[in-house]
């Protein structure tokens, strides 16, 4: 008796303040969360030592009375629901009422916060209320936290580096402003300027300002949907890749979560375009009836629950592939580079840099005129006038360009039905004139932007691998084995053979109970005479048990790519005019032209106006 009791508050807090609060970047997470909630159309992050030392946020939202301001501090108090029924249709990012007591518990917190009509400052320091006062200040909150873990060392010893954790930081507000186009961020670090965005609403622009020229330039925007489910946003080229999962950004009813399944939908849509090991990019806006959303799975509310989440899953994968499918995606390749020039150091020698002027004409020096005086000259140091831009200039003209890019970007984005219905248009395969072979590796073919330069073995592997799917999807021939083949499967796939027969209709294999843990194959389709029958089985087993798509859509990415390679034209090969025309013609009939089934492109264009610029025309 009496040895359970229970906690206080102040410990209480601390304890959800390690689950709320794990690092600076969760502090700032619930705060915008906050501050979006409320209605804002401005948000300012400023931050010290990548937060440690010191975060503020501030916004224009509709703000607090003296009343609500103190009961924000108070454990479970939030105006975001009222009854446990409200809980299965969240349509705020926060709803526990943790965040600020949490916060409050491990740093020192100052509030500032009117609703137009009361304007209200609280002091807060480790849990403990300091000061409560009237304070003038325009309508909004800003809420200041300093000294963030001082007392709890134990936490702050496991920070990284200031660095380190403001890039957290600014990765996290990306995604706010990814999320949120109509809202303008301003994210400043140690008083620089590491974010900022319009609020404009304009997607793209964003994209713009977090992944960079390149992703925007090259972005496609996608709509799909169906009963449940409607997804928008924008895929990048897969051109452009990265070499994680980072820029990735997917968004459940504008909320950012960690789904690793969507994901891998979002992978697998990509998978015949982008070399394995490398990521896409993409912005996906995912909207859904907030019943089917389940959001109160952990404190950080970075998990979710979905319901029909598989159906999700496909929908994505189809749509995602099928929009890069109607995109040229073959690569144009600039050669600026081609041409170099080289300057040496400028000589203080006049004479010399005078036979400089005279042979080159550049750069031009210009010397003081020979007086007719005989008294002797002040010497003029010779002014050497070059075709160069300073850095200024060139920082002036990058800044134009990037101002002209954004305001193109703005006017493709001001009818983006039109976008949507013009990426879903299948791309014609380019006209090709063959002109010959180089070193016997590439075929070199005249098209009407400049040169294509084809992968001859690449181009060989789309079309044998398109064949063998084809193959596959008709009814194949099928071999007797003269031993079935044996699969260690287990007692609870052999209880559900009928459904893994069921998922693997379309590999034309049936599975028999062959013991209380093993299943048995007793034909099998000639195509698979070229692998190794148990192994692939066993992939099959596998896929099934993960409640993965067990049909040959998934299988043929592991096994069908490299029987395509085995049977195409390898390197080192010479080809004649009629066989290189024939390889040209077969490439052009695929559903994909542009990339072989391992991802890499199977040819490039040299642009005719970059050449052009080599040869100084």
């Amino acid at each position: 008796m009496g040895r359970i009791k229970q906690l206080d508050s102040q410990t209480a807090n601390m304890i959800a303040a390690g689950e709320v609060v794990e690092r600076p970047m969760g502090v700032v997470k619930e705060l915008v969360d906050n501050a979006i909630d409320a209605g804002s159309t401005r948000i300012d992050i400023s931050i010290e030592e990548g937060g440690i030392s010191k975060i503020t946020v501030s916004d224009n939202g509709i703000g607090m009375d003296a009343d609500d301001a103190q009961m924000a501090f108070q454990r479970h108090a939030t105006s975001k629901i009222r009854t446990q029924n409200d809980l299965w249709s969240i349509h705020t990012l926060g709803f526990r009422g943790e965040a600020l007591p949490s916060i409050a518990s491990v740093a020192k917190v100052t509030m500032v916060t009117s609703d137009g009509n009361d304007a209200t400052k609280i002091v807060i320091e480790y849990g403990q209320t300091v000061s409560v006062s009237a304070y003038p200040c325009n309508q909004g909150t800003e809420i200041t936290v300093e000294g963030l873990f001082y007392r709890t060392p134990a936490r702050l010893k496991h920070m990284r580096s200031a660095s380190y954790e403001a890039s957290l930081i600014q990765d996290v507000i990306s995604r706010f402003a990814l999320s949120h186009p109509e809202i303008s961020f301003h994210l400043i670090s140690d008083g620089r300027d590491a974010l900022r965005t319009s609020g404009q609403g304009n997607l793209q622009e964003v994209l713009y300002q977090v992944a960079g020229r390149a992703a925007a330039e090259n972005s496609i925007p996608v709509q799909f949907e169906d009963f449940d489910y409607k997804v928008t946003g924008y895929l990048v080229k897969p051109m452009i890749t990265r070499a994680s999962r980072s820029m990735m950004y997917v968004f459940l009813n504008q909320r950012m979560v960690r789904t690793y399944k969507l994901y891998k939908a979002i992978q697998d849509g990509y998978e015949d375009f982008i070399v394995k090991g490398r990521y896409p990019l993409c912005v996906l806006q995912i909207e859904m009836d907030p019943h089917l959303l389940d959001v109160n799975v952990h404190p950080s509310k970075w998990e979710v629950r979905l319901s029909k989440e598989i159906q999700l899953e496909y929908l994505i994968k189809d749509n995602v592939r099928k929009a890069l499918s109607g995109s040229i995606l073959a690569p144009k390749v600039e050669v600026t580079q081609a041409r170099q020039e080289y300057y040496e150091p400028i000589s203080f020698d006049t004479d010399s840099l005078i036979r400089e002027a005279e042979t080159k004409k550049e750069p031009v020096i210009q010397t003081a005129p020979v007086s007719e005086s005989r008294e002797p000259e002040p010497v003029q140091q010779p002014v050497i006038e070059t075709k160069e831009e300073s850095l200024y200039e060139s920082i002036a003209k990058e800044a134009e360009a990037d101002n002209a890019i954004l305001k193109e970007l703005n006017n493709q984005v001001k009818e983006p039905v039109s976008e949507y219905a013009a990426a879903n248009v299948r791309q014609e395969f380019p006209h090709m004139d063959v002109i010959g072979q180089f070193h016997e590796k590439f075929i070199l073919c005249a098209v009407k932007e400049g040169l294509a330069i084809i992968d001859q073995h690449a181009a060989q592997e789309r079309v044998h691998y398109e064949e063998y799917c084809q193959k596959l999807n008709q009814n194949p021939v099928m071999m007797d084995c003269l031993v079935p083949l044996v699969v260690h499967a287990g007692n609870d796939l052999v209880r559900r053979v009928d459904e893994l027969n069921e998922a693997a209709s379309d590999l034309h294999i049936t599975f028999e109970p062959f013991g209380p843990d093993t299943l048995a194959v007793h034909s099998v389709p000639a195509w698979m005479k070229d692998i190794e029958e148990v192994p692939f089985l066993e992939d099959v087993l596998d896929q099934f048990r993960n409640d993965r798509e067990s049909k040959y859509t998934r299988m043929e990415k592991k096994r069908i790519p490299t029987m395509a390679c085995h049977h195409s034209i390898r390197f080192n090969r010479s080809l004649t005019m009629d066989e290189m025309k024939e390889v040209v013609r077969q490439l052009s009939l695929c559903e994909n032209p542009y990339h072989c089934p391992h991802g890499r492109p199977t040819y490039v264009i040299l642009d005719e106006k970059e050449l052009t610029k080599e040869f100084l025309r």
